[in-house]
């Protein structure tokens, strides 16, 4: 399957899961329900990948967890940032990671070039407000944050998609290790889930649509392509959640958002997807 159409299918359950954690803020704390996506989303990937079959290396494991660590850091900080600032704000912002990405690895004008217009696109996409309110700094430091995270998680990403170990049972360690890292700090706020089956349901569907489909399909991405063009494929995330608003929400782009989406799909082109990496050959079994 195209690297592009599994990005669309990523943000199209990134985007469900989204709806449906609205009316979650309200009764837990944003930083909260961002630990609880990690550990649900820990148990179902550990359940699915049984980790402890793979036979680990000290550097994999050691990478696996500060990957996972990061991969935390990265939705909290996140969650943090979008209940102070306006969502497309936000959004920006953070995409300043994957630009990072993309202008140190490029190998030349073209990935350069590409993650360039994408920006200009996501941002015309996102609705950029500078409304921001009296408590911007801490959304402001929070995404900047995020935005780091989020370069961080491309690099180690593709270290841990590319490992013997495989990339989704890597995931599956990663995220037990954020949710076990964070616990501490975040878990107190989760308790409302234990008194409410329907809360718990929530957070089950959240984390799945969330973070389980979309992280495990960006493995599958990441043993493909470089780190350059998995930055400039980011960008279709907002293009895709501006399509779904079209499609589902009758919500139909106008103006600079059609310039946007333009510009993104051109971007996705300039880059050469067809350029894709040679997945390295798969260790043998443990005997």
């Amino acid at each position: 399957m195209p690297a592009p159409l599994l990005f669309v299918l990523s943000g199209l359950t990134q985007y469900v899961g989204a709806a449906l954690a609205v009316g979650i803020f309200g009764t837990i704390a944003a930083a909260s329900v961002a630990w609880l996506r990690i550990a649900v989303s820990a148990v179902v990937l550990v359940v699915w990948q049984r980790p402890w079959r793979t036979r680990w290396t000290a550097p994999e494991l050691r990478m696996a967890v500060v990957f996972g660590v990061v991969l935390a850091l990265m939705n909290v900080s996140f969650y943090i940032a979008i209940d102070h600032l306006p969502l497309g704000t936000a959004v920006a912002i953070e995409f300043l990671g994957p630009v990072a990405v993309a202008a140190v690895t490029g190998r030349g004008w073209r990935d350069r070039v590409g993650i360039a217009v994408a920006a200009v696109g996501v941002v015309l996409l996102a609705g950029v407000s500078l409304e921001t309110g009296p408590d911007a700094v801490v959304g402001l430091v929070a995404i900047a944050l995020s935005a780091a995270c989020w370069a961080a998680y491309i690099l180690l990403g593709r270290r841990v998609a590319r490992a013997a170990s495989g990339g989704i049972t890597g995931l599956s360690v990663a995220m037990a290790a954020g949710a076990v890292v964070f616990a501490p700090f975040l878990a107190g706020g989760a308790a409302p889930v234990l008194d409410d089956a329907r809360l718990a349901a929530l957070v089950v569907a959240i984390a799945v649509c969330s973070s389980v489909v979309p992280y495990a399909l960006e493995q599958v991405v990441l043993r493909r392509v470089r780190a350059a063009t998995f930055a400039v494929l980011l960008a279709m995330l907002p293009a895709t959640a501006a399509v779904v608003g079209a499609v589902v929400l009758q919500q139909v782009p106008h103006g600079l958002e059609v310039v946007g989406l333009l510009l993104v799909s051109a971007a996705i082109v300039l880059t050469g997807l067809d350029r894709e990496d040679v997945p390295p050959t798969e260790a043998p079994p443990p005997a």
